[in-house]
């Protein structure tokens, strides 16, 4: 895939890009950067996919609700890292990186109290434009990560698209979109030339 227009735009509103062509070479380069840190883990096949925990725990102090028993400490320890690693919902071509989020500590992490957030995500992100990824990310992402976690939403026995539910078990409670990178902490998108994740 051409990441040349994404590329492009997402360094226009500052953020640092790179590009790799598999999941184990994004992941090798995260090796590298990321060593003797805290590193927190936002909720994410993607991450999970990569294996990153695991290798990164062999050299870091790693945070994940979904890999420690106590997830409450481990989402408040994830918050305070150093380093912060998710992936998103949707990016546009145009720039703007969309999240949704249900209890919020993935998308509140992407936004403050890390000295560096690297957000990792697989060429099925993509969308030409904001409103095709802010589709995406309702219609595509929420339904399948709803089905993933056994919710009873309308999404989630259906499969096929957002309800806009009032359902206690919603995990679209939130909707975070990164105009630009935050100030006061770098963020670096890794994109990869693989489907990955919802």
């Amino acid at each position: 895939m051409d990441f040349t227009t994404v590329e492009k735009n997402l360094k226009e509103r500052g953020f640092a890009v790179r590009t790799f062509a598999t999941r184990e070479e994004a992941a090798a380069y995260l090796n590298q950067s990321i060593d003797g840190h805290t590193v927190g883990f936002g909720g994410s096949v993607t991450l999970d996919s990569m294996g990153l925990y695991e290798s990164l725990g062999q050299h870091n102090t790693v945070c994940w609700h979904w890999k420690q028993t106590d997830a409450a400490a481990a989402r408040a320890a994830a918050a305070t890292a150093d380093v912060y690693l998710t992936s998103v919902n949707g990016i546009a071509e145009t720039g703007e990186i969309l999240n949704i989020d249900g209890a919020g500590n993935r998308v509140a992490a992407m936004l403050f109290g890390h000295k560096k957030v690297y957000i990792v995500a697989g060429r099925n992100k993509l969308s030409p434009t904001y409103d095709e990824a802010l589709w995406r990310a309702r219609n595509i992402a929420a339904p399948k990560n709803a089905q993933r976690l056994k919710c009873k939403t309308p999404c989630a026995v259906k499969g096929d698209r957002c309800y806009d539910c009032k359902s206690p078990n919603r995990i679209c409670r939130g909707l975070v979109v990164l105009w630009g990178a935050m100030l006061g902490a770098e963020t670096e998108v890794l994109l990869i030339d693989e489907d990955l994740g919802y």
